[in-house]
């Protein structure tokens, strides 16, 4: 029994050994020793460690060629392949390629070799926004930042908000060089510009001149590289090996971005002021003096390498497994747990400037659209978001943006990396009240804010004494043959002139004799003028050849009312709006005409009111769809066809009783009212 067992094993593994089951592609053993040795592969992954590391940004105005520039550097670093296809690399965002805007600041390390020393440096780029609505993106990037490329465009000179990226960087006690761009371009005048940088910035240039460069085409890009390591102190403390070991002074790493990764967590993008950090220690925070393991350190290069050691003047990301992005605070200061340092100086704060509400479409998208917004305002710590609710749109949320332009880029980041499909009401700003009894309450919501009728009713210490509106002081430049043009935009806007100057100091060298001369205008205006339709009717009258930035300059009094739309007799607490009283009749009638065309006909007539403290400012009627009751009628005195329309006009009164306050508005064209897009026409 024993031996037919054995035969019949060996039988089996005759068959299942044969040639034929040898020759299969299904083998389930490995080849790996009759195949030949694989040759060593080197790896490629760049060394960071123990270089000269020098952090750098580029700052300039809209279109003067920052992204270009960046594209540029990175290809002569060899950071990028060389190809015609470069164009805005840093420009990650959808909406950053559609509009042709930098939103958000980006961060890449690179190696350069100066020619003349044939020394290799760490070179850490992060690009920066443009637009005044995203300073604060820029003055937190400068932050970590030793060098500001100051970049001018040589065909437009210097504008409005190339002067207030210059005054963040001085303020910051950057090191300034000054770059003219576009010099291939026949308009450009170098001169011009020279003087407008001695003159308007005040930028010392007889020991080193602006460089003048083509980032279009790479000229003088190399000089600007050079630039950097030649005018740029070494980072104390960050030469080779001079942290090696722990009795170096303590490690700060000051957080400047953070994210949300679904696989990783909490990513910090840090630039290190002090000391160094390894992958395995412990490092607490500042802010919540919480503890974690660094799990993973990296560098971008463009895309994230691996690191085991962050050193001072490095910038870089840290993963220590932290599960809420609170836990990476903006601002941050990280240092090793078992020290204890002086945190570095945090960022301003930054406050507000416009408001406006966002709904879905679909009340019962709220919470996706709740995730959703959590999830990008904790990638952008300027918006403030706190919850709100209407009886039109239901729940939603009210948010604070720094602009128009951010909120524009935040709703379009909404639907493009979110698919969310949202309302945005129209953008309102910030009022502050002041009651009988001395308190003062900011409002934002117009919803919240008392009309006069209200008002008159309240007690004699709720009642509100004083209104004042948020002030903006503004820089406004444009060629001389519009300065008439600008003015009368500002009046039109309740903006009052403080002072005129020249912006443009063209020398006599100058090769373009026939420049237009450069007006400087300072304005105050309220913040809630230049918050819907100004940045247009700005750059139509002048043919966009005019610049506008602002800052905050407080609060002062107006008489400012709040105008509510009633129809059918019913509020609608979503278009309630909070102006200026020389402006409510005509904002009135403009909105009636809208809301007119999108109430549906009813079988009575419906009334569209817009009013100010419960009096009627202008109306428009729906009319109500009527049946012809006299057509059976073929003869007869009138009175028989009066007969029929007096009893059809009173059924319709009845009708109107019923139907009081019940009138829906199909919820496409509500959209299509609200769509902040189309309200600024």
């Amino acid at each position: 029994m024993a031996a037919a067992t054995v035969g019949t094993a060996v039988g089996c593994a005759r068959l299942f050994l044969s040639p034929a089951r040898l020759s299969s592609s299904r083998r389930w053993w490995s080849e790996s020793a009759s195949l030949p040795k694989r040759r060593r592969t080197i790896s490629t992954t760049p060394t960071f460690d123990r270089l000269e590391p020098r952090s750098f940004s580029i700052c300039a105005h809209i279109d003067h060629g920052k992204s270009t520039l960046a594209d540029r550097i990175l290809e002569l670093t060899n950071t990028i392949p060389r190809n015609a296809a470069n164009r805005q690399v840093l420009d990650t965002l959808k909406v950053e390629r559609e509009r042709g805007i930098t939103v958000k600041s980006q961060a890449v390390s690179m190696l350069y070799t100066s020619p003349s020393t044939q020394k290799q440096y760490l070179l850490n780029l992060i690009d920066t926004p443009g637009h005044v609505d995203f300073a604060w993106e820029v003055s937190r990037s400068l932050a970590a930042c030793q060098v500001a490329l100051f970049v001018i465009d040589a065909t437009q000179g210097v504008q409005a908000q190339s002067i207030s990226v210059f005054r963040i960087a001085k303020s910051l006690n950057l090191h300034i060089i000054p770059i003219l761009n576009k010099i291939d371009m026949p308009a450009a005048d170098i001169q011009k510009c020279t003087d407008q940088l001695r003159n308007l910035l005040g930028i010392d240039l007889d020991a080193h001149p602006p460089i003048c460069i083509s980032a279009k085409t790479g000229q003088g890009v190399d000089d600007v590289l050079q630039a950097i390591v030649d005018r740029t102190e070494s980072v104390p403390g960050a030469q080779e090996g001079a942290i090696e070991e722990r009795d170096g002074p303590g490690f700060r790493a000051l957080v400047f971005d953070s994210w949300f990764d679904h696989f990783r967590g909490v990513v910090a993008l840090v630039s290190v002021k002090d000391g160094a950090v390894r992958k395995g220690d412990r490092i607490a925070s500042s802010f919540t003096g919480k503890k974690y393991e660094v799990i993973e350190l990296s560098i971008n290069h463009p895309t994230p390498v691996k690191v085991p050691i962050l050193r001072k003047g490095q910038v870089g990301m840290i993963v220590a497994n932290m599960k809420n992005i609170e836990d990476a605070e903006i601002g941050d200061t990280f240092h090793l747990a078992h020290e204890t340092v002086e945190p570095l100086e945090a960022f301003e704060a930054t406050t507000p400037m416009v408001f406006a509400g966002i709904f879905p479409i679909d009340s019962t998208e709220w919470p996706k659209l709740e995730d959703s917004l959590r999830r990008l305002t904790l990638n952008d710590r300027s918006i403030a978001l706190t919850r709100d609710s209407s009886l039109a749109l239901g729940q939603g949320a009210r948010l604070g943006f720094l602009g128009t332009l951010h909120l524009s880029v935040f709703r379009q980041r909404l639907e493009d990396e979110f698919g969310q499909r949202i309302i945005v009401t129209a953008p309102s700003v910030p009022y502050r009240l002041t009651y009988a009894d001395g308190s003062t309450q900011v409002i934002s919501n117009p919803a919240e804010f008392p009309d006069e009728k209200t008002n008159a009713t309240l007690g004699q210490k709720k009642r509100v004494v004083q209104v004042e509106e948020p002030m903006v002081r503004g820089i406004l430049a444009c060629p001389h043959e519009y300065v008439g043009a600008m003015m009368e935009l500002c009046a039109e806007h309740r903006g009052q002139q403080l002072d005129t100057s020249v912006a443009d100091f063209t020398s006599s060298n100058s090769t373009a004799t026939d420049a237009p001369v450069m007006l400087e205008m300072t304005y105050t205006l309220p913040l809630g003028e230049i918050a819907t339709t100004f940045f247009d009717s700005l750059k139509s009258r002048s043919k966009g050849y005019a610049t506008f930035s602002y800052s905050p300059d407080g609060y002062a009094p107006a008489d400012i009312v709040k105008l509510s739309m009633l129809v059918a007799g019913a509020r609608v607490d979503a278009l309630d709006i909070c102006l200026d009283r020389s402006k409510a009749v005509s904002a009135g009638r403009e909105w009636v005409k809208r809301l007119k065309d999108v109430v549906p006909r009813q079988q009575f007539e419906v009334a569209v009111q817009a009013t100010v403290g419960g009096k009627i400012v202008a109306r428009e009627t729906v009319a109500a769809y009527r049946k012809d009751v006299t057509a059976g009628l073929y003869g007869g005195h009138y009175d028989r066809k009066l007969k029929h329309l007096k009893k059809q006009k009173a059924g319709k009164a009845r009708l109107k009783e019923v139907g009081l306050g019940r009138v829906s508005v199909p919820h496409e064209k509500f959209v299509q009212l609200l769509d902040t897009r189309s309200g600024e026409r």
